[in-house]
């Protein structure tokens, strides 16, 4: 699939512009603070309703404006052309249209656009803590099977759900509170194993490509991908029920998916204290070069691909084994600065103070 075009109103420091896109690579230049990142983001956020920068979907309105809205021209590999809009609210919940159509919910959108995103913050994915794993993990799988947006969403609603009801008991237990209780951990251990399972299917399908996407950038190294849950042989239900008292003394969940991790070792070596920066950044590259391959496969059409502002975390070496290893896909890449020898690019935009102009060289 590419985007052909996008729109914004009221987006971040846009108070309105167009940009036409290349099927091929369209290359953003402009000087730290211009606009770029946001231009991208908002095409990123079509995907999802959500944003890379992990803010809150108001964060997206300009400042001063009620509302923004953003739109998008969008071709699919079997012909299909539809025409995406989303307007998103400074108060209330965002609203989207496909082809004119109320899509009235955030999984119906998904697979409508497809954009993996590259961005510097992609290092926490490797230093960060468990919750960015877990999020990437969950990314992945709804990009894969967006049926499974509904299986995220449960579990993290009954989750709220549990711990609302541990609060409430307050570490006393009741006949009546002891039966809705149960309720809740039927549910959670349903909802629970189905994503456990996923995630571990997930990620063994990942681990090869990671690993062969980690060797082609850094030139060797052996990258292990590893989620194993102490629950999840023997079942999320079991595990709930032995942990019932320490829940209800600390009022909260302690066993489930939402306490996972996703473990990444480094030539045997745990990848976020043991690697370098460097290495730690090569991963991180991998582990969303596999992701993107491994969504490719599944939808039979390559997503559009964000760099954002990467090359200039990159040595020489690690920069030009990523232009090699970038897949055959719609790019949009971000760049102040110098590009590495053997990206080829089809059309190129500059962004002065949030305003799209065309580059000379285009």
């Amino acid at each position: 699939m590419h985007v052909e075009q996008v729109w914004l109103r009221d987006v971040r420091s846009y108070a309105s512009a167009t940009l036409e896109l290349d099927p091929g690579c369209t290359l953003v230049l402009g000087r730290n603070g211009q606009g770029k990142t946001n231009l991208v983001e908002a095409l990123a956020f079509l995907g999802t309703l959500s944003s890379f920068r992990n803010v809150p979907s108001e964060a997206m309105v300009r400042t001063g404006a009620e509302h923004a809205v953003i739109r998008a021209r969008v071709r699919h590999a079997d012909g299909r052309e539809l025409l995406v809009e989303v307007e998103v609210p400074r108060r209330g919940r965002v609203r989207a249209q496909v082809n004119r159509q109320r899509v009235h919910r955030t999984r119906d959108l998904l697979g409508v656009v497809r954009v993996s995103v590259f961005s510097p913050d992609d290092l926490e994915l490797v230093k960060g803590g468990p919750a960015v794993r877990r999020g990437f993990l969950d990314d992945a799988l709804v990009a894969r099977r967006p049926a499974l947006d509904l299986v995220v969403s449960d579990v993290d609603r009954i989750l709220r759900q549990r711990a609302s009801l541990l609060r409430q008991m307050a570490g006393r237990l009741t006949p009546e509170t002891e039966l809705t209780l149960d309720v809740w951990d039927h549910k959670l251990a349903e909802a629970g194993d189905r994503l456990g399972r996923a995630r571990a299917d997930l990620v063994a399908a990942l681990q090869p490509l990671v690993d062969e996407a980690y060797r082609t950038l850094a030139g060797g190294g052996r990258v292990s991908l590893a989620y194993d849950p102490t629950w999840l042989a023997g079942g999320l239900g079991p595990a709930l029920s032995s942990a019932r008292s320490d829940d209800l003394r600390r009022q909260s969940t302690g066993v489930g998916p939402h306490r996972d991790d996703l473990e990444i070792t480094l030539d045997t070596q745990p990848a976020r204290t043991h690697a370098s920066q460097g290495e730690q950044r090569g991963i991180a590259l991998a582990l969303r070069l596999g992701a993107h391959r491994l969504v490719a496969e599944a939808i039979g059409e390559q997503p559009v691909l964000v760099l954002d502002d990467v090359f200039s975390e990159l040595d020489a070496r690690r920069s030009e084994a990523l232009v090699g290893a970038l897949p055959p896909t719609q790019v949009l890449l971000t760049t102040a600065g110098l590009l590495p020898p053997g990206l080829h690019v089809d059309r190129r935009v500059r962004i002065e103070q949030s305003t799209i102009v065309p580059d000379d060289r285009s």
